[in-house]
């Protein structure tokens, strides 16, 4: 691990990066150009004190998943990642033929998405990043274990992501899921991925291989979709998405129409964020 070569590029990323470019306000006048260093403690979910010393060159080598956080916070390109593994002596990911790399362009919109609720997921499923308003919205995905933040594999499996939409809804979201994903596999059928996904769901969910055997296909368009909060109620939200030039990400944004009530919601969901307004004792 060549600590000193760590601590100069953490350093010169960090300062190419202002507040507004990762969805963080300015605040007071800043000494120097930058990132503060508990910003991007904050935002790759780590301590302080942990990135300092990586920053002085005397911490210890940080986990791949470290990394990985430290690459999305600091709008890392995938080759700058790449090389942010290499100075810590690890092998960086396989560049598969889907990219789990959020890319930089997708997480500058998206840091820029603050009144509304907004994620980055692979077409597969796999959520990579999200924003405040959609953490609030359906939890925090990336607490979770990797493979719990598949959201077909949650929609079908996990019955906690299921209470999310209204029981009378499920029906035609699940036949979404299941169309979306067929038509994946066909597009890339020398990818692995989506078939072993596939094949994992017809196993486990009777429900999954049932819709998966009436051969249903459909591209994932704009939509209206209603969530379910267990504290605001119900939220009618269309459903725009933005996908990057090899279509193998996609930026989901949710927005509510101005003089609904699920606006209403929306705007009192973006007051409390994530607090538990469950009542006490319930």
């Amino acid at each position: 691990m060549n600590r000193a070569e760590l601590a100069d590029f953490l350093r010169r990323a960090r300062a190419r990066l202002a507040p507004s470019d990762v969805g963080l306000t300015a605040g007071a006048r800043r000494r120097t150009p930058g990132l503060r260093r508990e910003e991007v403690a904050q935002l790759a979910g780590m301590s302080v004190d942990y990135y300092t010393r990586l920053e002085q060159s005397r911490g210890p080598r940080p986990s791949r998943q470290m990394l990985t956080a430290l690459a999305r916070a600091l709008r890392l390109t995938e080759d700058e990642r790449d090389h942010l593994f290499h100075l810590t002596g690890e092998q960086p990911p396989r560049r598969e033929a889907t990219s789990t790399h959020v890319r930089p362009g997708l997480l500058l919109v998206l840091d820029r998405l603050n009144d509304t609720p907004a994620m980055v997921v692979t077409d597969c499923g796999e959520v990579l990043a999200q924003n405040a308003l959609s953490r609030a919205l359906s939890g925090d995905l990336l607490a979770h274990p990797p493979r719990a933040r598949n959201m077909i594999r949650r929609f079908f499996l996990d019955p906690a992501a299921q209470e999310l939409f209204p029981p009378e809804d499920r029906p035609e979201r699940a036949r979404e899921q299941v169309a979306g994903l067929r038509t994946v596999v066909s597009a890339r059928p020398t990818d692995p991925e989506p078939a072993a996904l596939a094949a994992e769901l017809r196993a486990a969910s009777e429900e999954f291989a049932q819709l998966w055997d009436e051969h249903e296909v459909a591209v994932r368009r704009a939509s209206t979709k209603r969530f379910r909060h267990p504290a605001i109620g119900i939220l009618e939200l269309d459903c725009e998405i933005l996908v990057n030039s090899d279509h193998q990400q996609q930026l989901v944004i949710h927005t509510a129409r101005p003089g609904t009530d699920s606006y209403d919601r929306l705007q009192l969901l973006r007051v409390v964020g994530v607090q538990d307004l469950t009542p006490k004792g319930s």
